[in-house]
């Protein structure tokens, strides 16, 4: 008996009609410092800009999107996920104030299906569009037996640069200085786990109808992760440290940004519906919220009081709702999230009550 690759589950000629389908728009992506085209073994990028730099850090993340992508394989729509990785990818190296330079990424599948791997990529590629990052390279794997033929996962990574002198973060934070944040355009990329599990329990389907979103729930659930990153280069300048709100909520991650002896006093804020439609259906606890979710809040820009309503200006221009969230307090020892995920940070209490929720 022969057996070919075809019969072990892998499709070749799958794989080659899907890279066909997404090389244009890879190719958008692409300035005049990319060298050659689609599909090398490696991307090139002339580097020749980083000759201006007197002392250039590179910055680099890697991160994925979690368990949204079951979503968005549950109701057959993969042209949103694209943007949720390249927001959790690109703005985690903007916090340091790097300009990002390339990005890469990686879908691993059951069964490659060309139109959805084709679809996964141009929402990868339309979001690195809008932030002048090129899409430099990317693997899509074929893994039968793994994964069910509907199921995938995807990954990706990126790098920037930042002039030594010119990196943000705790060592820059000073009190007095004021919270600037940024809204979230809904759940972003965390959390999906505790939501998929609420409407699970409750026997929701992604297609429910939910009047207080003017919408269904897996429409509200899809929605994309606001990209940051242009608007906080813009202001970086002005910066002392940047916070992207991701896993964990927003103390975990402020406290991250902040220096020891100092306190981040944070008024909560009204909460956009989604939050409550899951708070009320799950019964979820208010610290496990603020502990998962970013209710919310997707950044936080921390800088001197006399830049928070240029900066706030700014955001709002750009479309991103924006307001003055807090402030930076020496620490008085008082109740407060204290460091977080390994690093030995600043405090940050939050007050007062949500409105919405």
């Amino acid at each position: 008996m022969k057996i070919t690759y075809s019969q072990a589950g892998v499709d070749t000629e799958a794989g080659d009609r899907a890279v066909e389908l997404m090389k244009s728009a890879v190719a958008r992506t692409h300035g005049p410092a990319v060298v050659g085209g689609v599909g090398g073994f490696a991307g090139l990028l002339d580097a020749s800009a980083l000759l201006a730099y007197r002392k250039p850090y590179l910055a680099t993340s890697t991160d994925g999107v979690g368990t949204k992508v079951a979503i968005a394989q549950a109701l057959d729509i993969h042209d949103t996920i694209g943007q949720d990785l390249v927001g959790m990818v690109v703005d985690d190296i903007v916090v340091v104030g790097a300009k990002p330079l390339l990005m890469t990424d990686y879908i691993a599948c059951g069964k490659v299906v060309p139109e959805r791997i084709a679809d996964i990529v141009r929402g990868i590629a339309d979001a690195c569009a809008s932030i002048n990052t090129p899409l430099l390279g990317g693997e899509t794997a074929e893994h039968p037996g793994l994964l069910g033929e509907n199921e995938y996962d995807v990954a990706g990574a990126a790098t920037g640069v930042v002039e030594a002198d010119a990196v943000l973060g705790p060592e820059r934070v000073r009190e007095g200085d004021v919270i600037i944040a940024m809204a979230s355009s809904g759940i972003h990329s965390n959390g999906y786990s505790l939501v998929r599990k609420v409407l699970e329990v409750n026997g929701w389907d992604y297609t429910k109808h939910v009047d207080d979103l003017g919408r269904t729930i897996g429409e509200e659930l899809l929605v994309p992760t606001r990209l940051y990153t242009n608007v906080c280069l813009e202001v970086a300048d002005r910066a002392h440290a940047f916070c992207h709100v991701t896993g964990g909520g927003l103390a975990a991650n402020l406290a991250r940004v902040l220096p020891q002896g100092l306190l981040a006093e944070v008024q909560r804020w009204e909460v956009p519906p989604i939050f409550k439609v899951i708070a009320d259906l799950g019964g979820v606890p208010t610290a496990d919220l603020e502990g998962t979710l970013n209710l919310g809040i997707g950044m936080l820009a921390i800088l001197p009081q006399e830049h928070g309503q240029a900066v706030i200006d700014t955001c709002v221009a750009a479309g991103i709702p924006a307001w003055e969230a807090g402030r930076v307090l020496a620490d008085d020892g008082g109740q407060a999230l204290r460091g977080a995920k390994g690093v030995q940070g600043g405090g940050v209490r939050l007050t007062g009550q949500y409105a919405g929720l």
